[in-house]
C-alpha cells in the first residue's frame, strides 16, 4: 500500500520512502526513520492501517507545502533515541 501511494502520487519528490527489513534497532519492530536537515527522528511500532494512513497524510501535506513539516503529534509517543539507553516514551 505505502509504496504504491508514494509512487502514484509522486510523494518521493518531497519525502523519500525506502522500505527495509531492519534499520538497525531490530529489537523494536516496524521502525521508521525520518531524516531532515533538523536531524533524525526514529519512530517505532509503526503498525496498523491508521498509523500508515496518518503517515501518508503527513507526506501528502509535506508534498503540498513543498517541504518537510513536523510529524503529527500522534507519533510523539512512538519516538525513541537510536543510541539512547531508553526510548523517549515507551512504544
Amino acid at each position: 500500500m505505502l509504496k504504491s501511494v508514494w509512487k502514484s502520487e509522486k510523494l518521493n519528490q518531497t519525502v523519500q520512502l525506502t522500505i527495509s527489513g531492519c534499520l538497525g534497532p531490530c529489537d523494536l519492530a516496524n521502525v521508521a526513520l525520518i531524516i531532515s536537515p533538523d536531524g533524525n527522528e526514529w519512530i517505532g511500532g509503526m503498525a496498523g492501517d491508521a498509523v500508515y494512513e496518518s503517515l501518508v497524510e503527513w507526506a501528502r501535506e509535506c508534498h503540498r507545502e513543498g517541504r518537510l513539516l513536523l510529524l503529527p503529534t500522534e507519533y510523539n509517543d512512538r519516538q525513541f533515541e537510536r543510541f539512547g539507553s531508553e526510548a523517549k516514551e515507551k512504544v
